[in-house]
């Protein structure tokens, strides 16, 4: 799996190559099943919260949905806001998740059969104009519910900790760094951005 994207990240960046070396294949994961809708409002639920927290809160919000595996649109619309700031959410993210359930019910958010004929800019001008939902987000569904190769969430503070850990640099890079860098690793940015994550969880092991 993802032999094709390690041999052109091995050639095209010889840095990168000796961290795919010391890391290891790439075991990057989709979560194709997850429709776009329910990946916008995990990862609403998810964002600025350590993985923990973030779980914990979500998992009150399902639980005031007894019997489903997941709340619909509608059921968000028809709760009031009492309960689902009980369950742990500002409420910045319970009226962006009150925006992603409208938004589906008008059909600015796809169906997952639908998302799949998208182009990747199509797919992030449409839902970034969803409440609370940035680009970063959209990339997280772009990487990790559509499976789409080619993605570099070169906001997002881990890949660029990561660049600056592999690379050698002093300060964070800035997002168009690290796009003008990220260049040379079209069209299997996706994976590399995995393996900015990776450096980051060596360095901490390293420290460990």
């Amino acid at each position: 799996m993802h032999e094709t994207a390690l041999e052109h990240l091995s050639r095209a960046d010889k840095t990168l190559a000796r961290l795919i070396a010391r890391v290891g294949p790439c075991d990057l994961q989709t979560r194709k099943m997850h429709s776009p809708f329910r990946a916008l409002v995990s990862s609403v639920v998810y964002q600025q919260l350590n993985g923990t927290a973030a779980e914990t809160i979500l998992g009150r919000v399902l639980a005031l949905y007894p019997g489903r595996k997941f709340p619909a649109p509608e059921d968000f619309l028809a709760t009031p806001d009492d309960p689902l700031r009980a369950a742990g959410l500002s409420r910045a993210k319970l009226a962006a998740i009150k925006d992603i359930s409208a938004k589906t019910l008008e059909g600015i958010v796809p169906t997952a059969a639908a998302i799949r004929q998208l182009a990747d800019a199509e797919i992030v001008e449409r839902l970034t104009t969803i409440r609370g939902v940035g680009p970063w987000t959209v990339e997280m569904l772009l990487m990790f519910t559509l499976g789409r190769p080619d993605v570099l969430p070169a906001t997002d503070y881990g890949v660029r900790q990561g660049f600056a850990l592999t690379y050698r640099w002093k300060e964070l890079p800035a997002p168009r760094e690290l796009l003008a860098h990220g260049e040379r690793w079209r069209p299997h940015r996706t994976i590399a951005a995995w393996y900015m994550w990776r450096a980051v969880d060596l360095s901490r092991a390293k420290k460990g």
